[in-house]
């Protein structure tokens, strides 16, 4: 199965594993094999029976501290975070930062706190597409920050031709006419 906007920050692309098709819920991770290749894309060793607690947990504090952020997304999302941490060390003089997580955990670990440093950057950059019937998420990188669809082939081209048909149908007689 191929998923649609692929190419985003970790936590979207983790988010964006449950979309709308027709006007069907899709589950990238209904199955095993969409979990394992969401790991291998990501370049994560664990094993999906590992992984995929962790996993389903981080997607659905994402997925609800994009939709309802307040104190219980928080609250889930650092229940997440407790499962890892950062180790700091200096070699040759440089910083390096080395993430390590409990066993299974650093795939849900490692996209939440990518989502925690976006939102703590640009929270206003993390967004919902625009269209009406789609689901996903994106980071605006645009330069002005006004991009409004995940993609402008699908879903901006969409709305824009939704607008169009409305503006040129012809309006209706009214009644008695």
């Amino acid at each position: 199965m191929e998923r649609p906007h692929q190419g985003e920050p970790l936590p979207m692309e983790l988010v964006n594993t449950r979309w709308l098709s027709r006007g069907r819920p899709v589950d990238f991770f209904e199955d095993d094999l969409g979990i394992g290749q969401w790991l291998a894309e990501g370049g994560f060793p664990e094993s999906v029976a590992a992984a995929k607690p962790g996993l389903l947990e981080a997607r659905d504090a994402l997925a609800e501290a994009l939709a309802r952020p307040g104190a219980d997304t928080e609250k889930r999302l650092n229940d997440v975070l407790a499962h890892g941490c950062v180790r700091l060390a200096l070699r040759d003089g440089e910083l390096e930062r080395t993430a390590r997580a409990d066993p299974g955990w650093l795939p849900a670990w490692t996209a939440v706190s990518r989502f925690v440093d976006l939102v703590g950057a640009r929270n206003d950059r993390v967004r919902q597409c625009a269209h009406p019937e789609c689901v996903l998420y994106f980071h605006d990188t645009s330069r002005n920050g006004t991009r409004r669809w995940h993609s402008m082939e699908t879903c901006g081209a969409r709305s824009k031709a939704q607008r169009h048909y409305r503006r040129a149908r012809p309006t209706p007689p009214a009644p008695g006419d």
